[in-house]
């Protein structure tokens, strides 16, 4: 199968758990360790190897957009806009494919900051066109911080990933693998999860997880935030 070089980066939700005031950025624009959270993951997908960026967007467009050129990216980044209306995670994958490509590609969260080496050419490495529909990259819930729930899958000795809620389930990261054929299947029109993508791979056996190493911080929230901030002051 060709190298992954395609990734689209999630960055048109409100990110309302951050609790926003009117004039405050944009949660992508949002500054950990004296840099936004977009940048923090562009620059290492770029560092992956890379070459182009598909960026959705929606909430405070204007503000990314202005924001993307303006910095030295590394990569080619392609605006897929939502102008109407959020399409969520899924929706907003699905109308960015003619952006993407026919080849499988990475989504990431931008609120996700990670400290593993060679964790991305890992869990490209990992990827296998002909198993996978999705692979998920998946920490214990000790690995990271800011997280406020369970766990969300169940790693099987094979691979694949079963829904659960324990506590002590791993902890979905934002951060996966997508075939494009994916969205071939039934899904709703309009605004949608990614959840619906996952469960229709599951479904057909071909929803496996990367166990991811390192520390992990997500940055969903003030408190993550301020967890992040303290993680890389504290760093030596």
């Amino acid at each position: 199968m060709s190298r992954i070089d395609t990734a689209m980066v999630l960055a048109a939700g409100r990110g309302t758990r951050m609790k926003p005031r009117a004039s405050d950025p944009p949660k992508p624009l949002v500054r950990v360790d004296d840099r936004a959270l977009i940048d923090h993951v562009m620059a290492r997908l770029v560092a992956a190897g890379i070459g182009k960026i598909v960026v959705n967007l929606h909430h405070k467009a204007e503000q990314i957009e202005t924001h993307l050129a303006a910095v030295d990216v590394g990569a080619k980044v392609v605006l897929s806009h939502e102008r109407d209306a959020r399409l969520e995670t899924g929706g907003g994958v699905r109308h960015a494919l003619p952006l993407l490509g026919a080849n499988p590609f990475l989504v990431c969260n931008t609120d996700i900051l990670w400290d593993a080496a060679d964790f991305l050419p890992a869990l490209m490495a990992d990827y296998d066109a002909a198993r996978m529909d999705a692979l998920l990259a998946c920490v214990p819930p000790a690995a990271i911080s800011g997280h406020d729930g369970g766990g969300d899958f169940d790693l099987h000795d094979d691979g694949r990933l079963a829904r659960r809620t324990r506590p002590e389930d791993l902890v979905f990261t934002g951060i996966q693998v997508l075939a494009p054929q994916i969205f071939d299947d039934d899904l709703p029109s309009g605004a949608f999860s990614l959840n619906e993508v996952y469960d229709l791979a599951a479904g057909r056996g071909r929803l496996y997880g990367h166990a991811a190493a390192g520390r992990w911080m997500h940055v969903g929230t003030p408190q993550g935030r301020a967890l992040a901030q303290a993680y890389f002051e504290e760093r030596p």
